[in-house]
């Protein structure tokens, strides 16, 4: 088995660069042969993994946050559609919410981690992809899409920089909730239904958290064939002081502002105002249209410690 170990330096506020000997030290101490890279550019860690695939690896691992491990998705994802697909990916969760790796049953700890990724027990998992805002063509995800408050949530957590993880969502959150402008009015199409509101926000989860600790989807599963959607209707500044805890324990489907379903393609139009989307925490756009989402069942192999 050959392993390729891709790192983001800058993830987790540069908790990846430090990680590097644990890395190296835990992965030598399981007889792993793999070769170890950093990324150096936008979409560097896509076109790392991509060359990789097909190039014969057997694994490809994402010792990043959800940003660096979303491009390696999308470049095994781009090898698969050439007709490359043994390879199996794997995220080391060194970043700031590492909800991706939390989605695909990966373990916290890094020490841990690299137990389950010696262990190397495979699963296949779904796949996103959304189309619209800055990628009309497509980005392929594999935790989630997030539309509206959590979008913005989430720029405004890029801007923190002296803390990392769930503390950092819950500032960048009391931020927004001052901040954030008029919910959109937004037409909502699943399947066989549609759905008109003003929205807070609209969450497409193949994965169960966003933000470090917002469980959006608490009994998502990335290989059951079905996106997770959680739609927050519009709400006051208390309000979403109220539904934060809910949030937080994954049992906001018991307060009134929340609709959930399953479904397997989402489209997501803007009838006033706009969309702030994001994909695996990547941004999307900040002022979209429309999004289109379709779910890939069954598209990549995954190391997990979940059966």
């Amino acid at each position: 088995m050959k392993y390729l170990i891709i790192v983001n330096p800058i993830s987790g506020r540069g908790y990846a660069e430090k990680s590097v000997p644990t890395i190296e030290a835990q992965l030598g101490s399981h007889g792993l042969d793999f070769d170890l890279v950093r990324t150096e550019r936008p979409w560097h860690a896509a076109d790392l993994a991509e060359q990789a695939a097909r190039g014969g690896y057997d694994v490809v691992i994402a010792a990043s946050g959800d940003g660096a491990a979303n491009e390696v998705l999308n470049g095994l994802m781009r090898a698969r559609a050439a007709g490359f697909d043994k390879t199996a990916m794997y995220i080391l969760p060194v970043g700031t919410g590492n909800d991706f790796a939390y989605g695909m049953g990966i373990p916290v700890g890094l020490e841990e981690a690299c137990r389950a990724l010696a262990k190397g027990q495979r699963r296949k998992v779904d796949v996103g992809l959304v189309k619209g805002g800055d990628f009309p063509k497509g980005r392929y995800f594999g935790n989630g899409v997030g539309v509206g408050f959590d979008a913005a949530v989430g720029f405004e957590a890029v801007k923190i920089r002296w803390t990392r993880g769930l503390l950092a969502y819950l500032i960048a959150t009391m931020r927004t909730v001052f901040l954030y402008y008029k919910a959109p009015t937004v037409r909502i199409a699943f399947d066989e239904q549609t759905i008109e509101q003003p929205s807070l926000l609209v969450s497409v989860m193949n994965g169960r958290r966003m933000g470090g600790g917002f469980y959006m989807a608490p009994q998502g599963d990335p290989g059951d064939g079905w996106f997770d959607l959680c739609i927050a209707e519009e709400a006051s500044q208390l309000r979403i002081f109220g539904l934060i805890p809910h949030f937080l324990e994954g049992t906001q489907t018991s307060q009134p502002e929340i609709k959930t379903a399953q479904a397997r393609k989402v489209t997501v139009t803007a009838l006033k105002g706009t969309l702030p989307a994001h994909c695996d925490g990547e941004t999307l756009c900040y002022a979209g249209q429309e999004l289109s989402i379709e779910l890939i069942p069954q598209a990549l192999d995954f190391i997990t410690a979940e059966a």
